[in-house]
């Protein structure tokens, strides 16, 4: 195990676990993403209202990839590199891209015939850590990273990496979840033993200290709740399972749960049941901050910018 992929405590992330569930899931993970999807759709909004046009993009856990056809929609000059650390996830990621590539540019030949550009620009796709990211600094203007972040060891890492790797004035959006996701769960499985079956979740004002204590500025938080409702437990646990959604802390029970302890678990979360169904709550996080004008000099040293006195 590699020093990003250790874990101290019970709720520490066990970064190989992660690696290995999203490997599984790759193949399942589209047809149960719904909630990604949406928190996807609703980040895309609010990126609608900044301005800027970014000649390179990363998308920071691109999962199959669904965000880089939305994003070069958006911003179709901009070169896109999408980012995930299971390489199954990776190389749907590219034939998606691959495959929307090849299907705008056989509309282009019917709609413009022998005017049609030659070549589409393709996204990149790689597989790497956002811990250690595979790539140049100060090299990318816009990081967008949907519904990973709370999948990383260590959040303060994480973000010295993105700002490593914006240029000056980039823009990092991202989303997460908040300590209220599945806390109907959670509770549930309270009722039935004391080991740790549900991860956990950032407070959206602690994600906002980190930012800043990384070195970004002006972060904007603010965060909604989603509820997503199921006939029965197995389904949503079905769903959970999909896309990748495992228990991967480092207190996660190794065995099977007793026929007891889970007949309590299903108790207590039938307790929740409204209006015939059982609810799913997810705290999602939104945020985004800018990269700065560096104030020091990597050996320490103050950078002290004096602006020309104009001329009469």
């Amino acid at each position: 195990m590699t020093s990003t992929e250790h874990a101290t405590g019970p709720l520490d992330l066990d970064r190989a676990q992660v690696r290995r569930t999203f490997e599984r899931a790759a193949a399942t993970y589209d047809g149960a993403a719904v909630l990604q999807r949406e928190v996807g759709q609703r980040m895309g909004e609010r990126l609608g209202f900044v301005r800027m046009q970014p000649a390179s993009i990363l998308d920071a856990g691109c999962g199959t990839g669904a965000a880089l056809g939305e994003l070069h929609a958006r911003y179709p000059d901009a070169r896109l590199i999408g980012l995930d650390l299971a390489l199954n996830m990776t190389l749907l990621a590219r034939h998606r891209a691959g495959a929307a590539v090849r299907s705008a540019r056989s509309l282009l030949g019917r709609v413009l015939g022998p005017l049609a550009p030659a070549r589409e620009p393709r996204p990149w796709c790689v597989c790497g850590d956002i811990e250690s990211l595979p790539i140049k600094s100060g090299s990318i203007d816009l990081i967008w990273s949907n519904l990973t972040l709370q999948w990383v060891g260590d959040p303060q890492k994480a973000f010295a990496e993105f700002r490593r790797v914006l240029r000056v004035g980039g823009l990092l959006s991202f989303t997460t979840f908040g300590p209220d996701t599945l806390k109907e769960l959670r509770t549930a499985f309270v009722a039935a033993d004391r080991a740790t079956h549900v991860g956990r979740f950032i407070d959206m004002h602690d994600i906002g200290d980190i930012l800043v204590h990384a070195g970004f500025a002006d972060p904007v938080m603010d965060m909604e709740t989603l509820t997503v409702t199921y006939g029965d437990a197995i389904s949503l646990m079905r769903d959970l399972k999909a896309i990748g959604a495992h228990n991967v802390t480092a207190g996660r029970p190794r065995g099977m749960m007793g026929r007891q302890r889970w007949q309590r678990m299903l108790a207590a979360l039938e307790a929740t049941r409204r209006d015939g169904r059982l609810p799913a709550s997810f705290e999602v996080v939104y945020g985004h901050a800018w990269k700065p004008e560096p104030r020091m000099t990597d050996d320490g040293s103050a950078i002290i910018r004096v602006q020309p006195r104009a001329r009469r």
